[in-house]
């Protein structure tokens, strides 16, 4: 079936209508197939017309209360004017005008169509003239007392479309692709699949007790019945779930077919003299987990362990040790970060860490030490060059980079160890390429400060072991957040800036953050923010501007005057998103914070309270109180607890939202699962993704190949890791 369901569309439906569904993100059968209602109505069963939009286009089941006509009237010498037909509809509690104009023969037709006292099926967009809601030439259909079609309008075929066995099908729709233009195309995709064979063995669907796909295909999209419908949905959603866990499957049996070279911890080497020169002692969580990885690091399997944890919870320092552990051993780690800012303060992070243990084999430091370097791609060609000498060469231990890492000149004496920091920010190939550079299977340690609910661990990193840290570490200071309202009080804001001298005046830093460089019709860009706070209201305070549009070296020149305390306030991007380690700063305003997610505050928030003095967020909006993006604010205000907010940002957004798919401008492979509604699904595809490898390990059923095919080949680069 794999070959039917990824034909074109056009294949079936033409080239304009497949053009039209693109805007959907449908380009095959099977994405048709897949796009099924949101709901469906019976023919008895009358839609709530108080709940109706302006604007939207919508599909009502409605019964028709009076038909009113006025035909038009022709002044001399003037031809006639159009009649018009005004139909009330009525849910038996509101009304909706639906109106028809046309000449005489016209009027005449529809009312012949239009009964009074009976139901019909409209469809079109909700206007409104003198403050009422109205169709205009909705598209319709006449519905006997069992709700089956029986008469129509011009659309009659296409439309008779939306009704089968008395439910009609509501489905996602745009204007050039109202719900029954979709069900007709969905019910040419059907006919494409006739006598397709089921992807999935005979004793796999008995396992999971579902109907055969062509059964479901048919169930979802021409239900005879609400519990068939139903049948037909969990099907499509065990699919989903099944081929994700069977690539996770596959991943981890074929990790256990590979050999690494274990790094066993040598006693009175580099690890140690790091560990007695720690001036804090480790959380228990701490200790606990870097006990894990270094027993991973000493086994002939290559660890592949994802390390999340709360934002200010350590990580770092877990994952430092991790990497002398490997240096120690006689191989080299390498710390793959997304952007040159936090390339850079990582690496000037581990240096500090490692003081003179990281100077190199240089006169006057011990006899244990590494040498660190940092490679990205704005290095001058002489820096660059001594960091590739340093890394092909084995004399630097720890290798700290940028996409520059996966270069062809960069090589390694003996790459036992790869870091990679929040690692959504990564593609399956990049790496891929930087794993290529070991010449056994490297150790692989990924690192999130995006806390992950349960259900998407296991979808999404089916193949990593998972490790968490929830404990701060301890010298950390609390954080207070309060949500700034912009249009109801304005005076606020004026405070917000007062509070920001005050805190300069203490000899504190603090972050401004705004969600874009330049200003436009959605908000303050930071270069105009800046410039405007300059000159205004933190006039005479020294305040610099970082984004992504910098050069390097300019990234780099205001984010060491930042560190060096040689600036008061910062006003930037996301770019200090993750990893700015600032200890000094104890205070951030998020401008237009409405524009930001739950998750993407929350890790904002943790660029703050990393020291001894107490911190203060303020969130500025101008949302109002009784909209979502208010609601995401006052969420974030009320909890520093970033599993709870992970749990309530997968609630009200998409998974492919939460994990970056949006960002990354692919589409997500999950249409209709939901990992947090249907944790128990997924619980249930992995144990039986895990016999299906015990009984198929060489991959030899077509079914599964070609969802694992599909799965990489439509999931975002930031769901999947290719090993």
């Amino acid at each position: 079936m794999y070959a039917e369901l990824n034909a074109p569309l056009s294949s079936v439906v033409g080239e304009r209508t497949a053009k039209e569904f693109a805007g959907l993100r449908i380009t095959t059968v099977g994405d048709l197939l897949r796009h099924i209602p949101r709901r469906y109505l019976s023919g008895t069963e009358l839609t709530d017309l108080s709940t109706l939009v302006e604007g939207e286009l919508v599909a009502v089941v409605a019964r028709v209360a009076e038909i009113r006509r006025h035909d038009g009237h022709a002044g001399p010498g003037r031809k006639p004017r159009p009649g018009r037909l005004e139909v009330l509809l009525s849910d038996g509690h509101g009304r909706l005008t639906a109106t028809f104009f046309g000449k005489a023969h016209l009027l005449d037709w529809w009312s012949r169509q239009l009964g009074e006292g009976v139901a019909g099926l409209f469809v079109g967009k909700v206007g409104s003239f003198r403050n009422q809601l109205q169709m205009s030439h909705p598209v319709f259909a006449m519905m006997d007392a069992r709700g089956h079609i029986v008469s129509t309008s011009e659309e009659k075929e296409r439309i008779a479309a939306l009704s089968s066995g008395g439910l009609v099908g509501m489905y996602p729709a745009t204007g050039k692709l109202p719900t029954w233009k979709v069900a007709e195309c969905a019910r040419l995709a059907l006919a494409a699949l006739s006598g397709a064979e089921d992807p999935w063995p005979a004793w796999l669907r008995q396992a999971a007790g579902v109907i055969d796909l062509a059964d479901a295909f048919a169930a979802v999209h021409q239900p005879r019945t609400l519990a068939e419908a139903a049948r037909g949905a969990e099907r499509l959603r065990f699919d989903e779930a099944l081929a994700t866990q069977l690539t996770m499957a596959y991943r981890r049996a074929d990790a256990a077919h590979h050999d690494a070279r274990p790094r066993i911890r040598l006693a009175s080497g580099l690890l140690d003299a790091f560990d007695a020169r720690l001036p804090f002692a480790l959380t228990a969580g701490q200790a606990e987990v870097s006990d894990a990885i270094l027993a991973d690091l000493g086994r002939t399997r290559p660890m592949q362990r994802l390390l999340q944890g709360e934002v200010g919870s350590g990580k770092t320092v877990v994952a430092l040790r991790a990497m002398l552990a490997v240096v120690d051993a006689g191989g080299q780690a390498a710390l793959l970060a997304p952007t040159e800012v936090l390339a850079s303060q990582h690496f000037q992070t581990i240096r500090t860490l490692l003081g003179d243990l990281g100077g190199g084999r240089m006169l006057g430091t011990p006899d244990v030490a590494t040498d660190v370097v940092l490679l990205t791609g704005s290095l001058p060609a002489a820096a660059r060059k001594s960091a590739l000498l340093r890394a092909a060469s084995g004399e630097a231990g720890i290798v700290i980079g940028t996409h520059a890492l996966l270069a062809d000149r960069v090589q390694f004496a003996d790459l036992g160890l790869v870091v990679v920091d929040e690692q959504h920010r990564f593609g399956v190939e990049q790496r891929a390429v930087l794993a290529d550079k070991a010449s056994a299977r490297p150790h692989v340690l990924v690192l999130t400060a995006t806390p992950i609910p349960r259900s998407v661990a296991m979808t999404i990193f089916g193949d990593l072991d998972v490790s968490t840290l929830s404990e701060l570490p301890g010298g950390r200071a609390e954080v207070a957040t309060v949500v700034v309202d912009a249009s109801t009080r304005p005076q606020w804001v004026d405070r917000a800036w007062e509070r920001v001298r005050e805190e300069v005046a203490t000899g504190r830093q603090v972050f401004v953050v705004a969600p874009r460089i330049t200003s436009s019709a959605e908000g303050t860009g930071v270069v105009e923010l800046a410039d405007d706070l300059r000159s205004g209201a933190l006039a005479g305070l020294r305040v610099g501007v970082l984004h992504g549009q910098l050069p390097a070296d300019g990234k780099d020149e205001v984010m060491a005057a930042f560190v060096a305390g040689d600036l008061d306030v910062l006003v930037a991007t996301t770019v200090i998103e993750v990893g700015v380690d600032i200890p000094n700063a104890s205070m951030m305003v998020v401008w237009d914070a409405d524009s930001f997610g739950i998750s993407q505050l929350h890790q904002l928030r943790g660029r703050i309270g990393r020291g001894e003095h107490p911190g203060v967020c303020l969130l500025v909006t101008r949302a109002p109180a009784d909209q979502p993006a208010r609601a995401r604010l006052d969420a974030v205000a009320s909890t520093r607890d970033g599993f709870e907010l992970a749990e309530l940002d997968l609630e009200q957004r998409r998974e492919g939202d939460v994990l970056g798919a949006s960002q990354a401008g692919n589409r997500s492979s999950l249409r209709l699962l939901r990992v947090l509604e249907h944790a128990e699904l997924i619980a249930q595809a992995r144990e039986l993704a895990a016999e299906c490898v015990a009984r198929d390990p060489d991959l030899a059923t077509p079914g599964f190949a070609d969802a694992i095919r599909a799965t990489e080949l439509l999931a975002s680069p930031d769901w999947l890791e290719r090993n």
